[in-house]
């Protein structure tokens, strides 16, 4: 039984420093510089303008940069859905007593908002500029005049125009530049109505004037916690062993009548120290349409990226791997008894039966290749085939230069980018060194071959399993997404989920 056993967490973190070094000192080629994205979404209820209008936060259309992001109209017309509720919530402000100077003896008359309806929302982008709200809303208020309580039906109607800018931290902003409240008269409900007309219309008036100044406060009140929550854009998340990447924006966003967008550069790290990264991505322009109709984001990222990210997990030693066998299994073929019969000069060396150990180390980065509907991987790995001497020390018997093509599929849960690979044609080994005199290639690709690559395979689906994460916010998932292969990037075509 063969077990893969990964070599990059027992780097020594000498042996990283020195990668890091490296690669502060080299640039990435190709290398990439930016993500493009844009879209965040509020925590919780009272977050609810501010949910609304993060998911309008996309990408250029023509990248420039690596990748580019387009929101359309499906996106709009879901947040307009899923935003009543929580605006609902949000628009429950409180309203002061109104004090009826009407008799000899001011009472005041205390005035609740039992309940906000929302029954038309919608959100329209404005070129140059931001996101424009529209909204009706239906108020149930309850005055508790004397001798009797009464509830009133106020309608109003609100707009509000929010200005999405680049922020000091490098990532979205969204402030409002303008808000009005438009009231129409107000109903009672019910007949049992013993108020005056007179202290009525006062009382109505008092809630129109409390409301027009609380309902814009409330809305800029919630768009600067929307900002909060947008800096969750630039939170490390992990690439690999010791290795993080982390998003942050390029740049104003670009606006127009049909979407919002965005650049967002993807900055590396390791060890925690940022690694510097050239700007030579080939530009790309994404194709319309993609995926499925109702698409409300699409993504295009750069073969660029893959690169970079592959040379940090390669610098980190995450894709180094040890191949072992178990030396007490009947069919165990990693032990110097087995690689005696095809190299004498093993068995002279080791009379006894001693298990093997194939270091694998990539000491060559690998490389992404990007053809239309078809994505591939070369690794080009140093084996070391090590046998246990008497003493529990390790000697090199030979070494094997390797290299191997993989088939890479790719696919995004919620908001990471996984992959799976898969070998395409034959894995090609050349003697690098030998320590037990000439060797048939031919012979111990058969052996080495096979032993190989199973456990490579498995080493490799299960880093690349774990996701590498694309640009996003908290509570704020990819659903329904596709991929598609084109020549130099990927693109992921998806809709979005706000997970409250």
């Amino acid at each position: 039984m063969l077990r893969a056993l990964t070599m990059g967490l027992s780097r020594t973190n000498s042996h990283l420093k020195d990668e890091v070094e490296w690669m502060q000192n080299s640039s990435c080629v190709p290398a990439h510089r930016s993500w493009s994205s844009g879209w965040a979404a509020m925590a919780g209820a009272h977050h609810g303008l501010g949910m609304l209008l993060a998911l309008l936060l996309p990408a250029a259309p023509t990248s420039l940069t690596g990748t580019t992001i387009r929101i359309n109209s499906a996106a709009l017309s879901y947040v307009s859905d899923v935003g009543k509720a929580p605006l609902q919530q949000a628009l429950k402000v409180m309203v002061p007593p109104f004090l009826d100077q009407s008799g000899d003896v001011h009472l005041p008359i205390r005035i609740q908002i039992l309940d906000v309806h929302v029954p038309h929302l919608d959100l329209k982008f404005i070129a140059g500029f931001g996101i424009h709200l529209m909204a009706t809303a239906n108020f149930t208020i309850k005055v508790f005049c004397i001798p009797e309580a009464l509830e009133l039906m106020m309608p109003v109607a609100l707009t509000a125009d929010a200005r999405v800018a680049q922020g000091p931290i490098r990532t979205p902003v969204v402030s409002i530049s303008s808000c009005s409240s438009n009231f129409s008269p107000a109903s009672v409900l019910g007949d049992n109505n013993s108020t005056s007309p007179e202290l009525l219309i006062l009382v109505q008036k008092h809630i129109r004037a409390i409301l027009s100044n609380k309902l814009c406060l409330y809305i800029s009140n919630l768009v600067q916690g929307l900002n909060v929550h947008l800096g969750t854009l630039i939170g490390l998340s992990p690439v690999g062993p010791e290795s993080q990447i982390r998003y942050s924006m390029v740049g104003e966003p670009i606006i127009t009548g049909e979407y919002i967008a965005l650049d967002v550069n993807a900055d590396l790290f390791l060890l925690g120290q940022p690694i510097t990264l050239t700007l030579d991505a080939t530009p790309f322009v994404l194709p319309w349409p993609v995926g499925t109709r109702g698409t409300m984001a699409t993504m295009g990222l750069s073969q660029q990226l893959f690169d970079c990210i592959l040379l940090l997990l390669q610098k980190a030693g995450a894709l180094n791997l040890d191949v072992t066998g178990e030396l007490n299994s009947d069919d165990n073929p990693l032990n110097t008894s087995a690689m005696g019969q095809l190299i004498p000069e093993v068995t002279r060396q080791f009379p006894k039966p001693m298990p093997i150990v194939l270091k694998v180390h990539l000491g060559a980065t690998p490389v992404v290749t990007f053809h239309t509907n078809n994505a591939t991987l070369r690794l080009q790995p140093f084996v070391e085939v090590l046998a246990a001497s008497s003493n529990s020390a390790f000697q090199s018997l030979f070494s094997l230069e390797v290299e191997v093509n993989l088939s890479l599929q790719l696919s995004v849960s919620k908001v990471k980018l996984r992959g799976t690979t898969s070998v395409l044609g034959d894995i090609r080994l050349a003697v690098a060194a030998s320590n037990v005199g000439f060797i048939d290639v031919e012979q111990v690709h058969a052996l080495v071959g096979t032993l190989f690559k199973k456990p490579l395979l498995a080493h490799l689906n299960a880093l690349l399993g774990m996701g590498i994460a694309l640009p996003s916010v908290v509570n704020l998932n990819y659903i329904n997404p596709e991929v598609f292969v084109y020549e130099g990037y990927v693109v992921v075509s998806s809709g979005l989920f706000y997970q409250r």
